[in-house]
């Protein structure tokens, strides 16, 4: 199946004008993030896509298992905080991607549960996964946090004291 915004066999130029015009369709959107897809297909073997992600907009607790895949985030504006869970929830380790203090990318490794938060306007990360993508069995959701998009209230779980 051929999908939205892949791109054809040219060199694919990933500049400020791409980005805007990303950032621009996620902030008109109720969840306030947007793909951007490189990939042409989803049974490519490698997806590559933007996310462009507005504050308060986060991907819901989830890993990739049966099929196991692995996930990089690269961030290429903006700021993003990576948090990976253990089985019960708890937090195992957390990042906030931010280009500006020298932290560019995380890598997500295959059976872990893990969540990306947007915190800062504008922010589009270049991710990175194993193909292919099936909507069936992409991504195993746990029970933790709201789907969607968080308010001011809201709080991601964090490490036990």
């Amino acid at each position: 199946m051929v999908i939205e915004n892949f791109c054809n066999d040219q060199m694919i130029r990933i500049d400020k004008a791409l980005l805007d015009s990303v950032t621009a369709e996620a902030r008109s959107l109720p969840r306030k993030r947007k793909n951007y897809n490189f990939h042409k297909e989803y049974s490519d073997t490698l997806q590559r896509l933007l996310n462009a992600m507005e504050p308060l907009s986060y991907i819901q607790p989830h890993k990739h298992q049966d099929p196991d895949k692995r996930e990089v985030f690269f961030v290429l504006r903006g700021r993003i905080l990576v948090v990976e869970f253990d089985e019960t929830g708890n937090t195992r380790d957390h990042v906030i991607l931010d280009p500006l203090n020298g932290v560019y990318g995380a890598e997500i490794p295959e059976r872990t549960f893990h969540t990306i938060v947007s915190l800062e306007n504008s922010t589009v990360a270049y991710e990175v996964k194993d193909g292919p993508y099936s909507p069936a069995d992409d991504k195993n959701f746990c029970s933790l946090g709201p789907k969607g998009r968080l308010s001011r209230s809201s709080s991601i779980p964090r490490q036990p004291a």
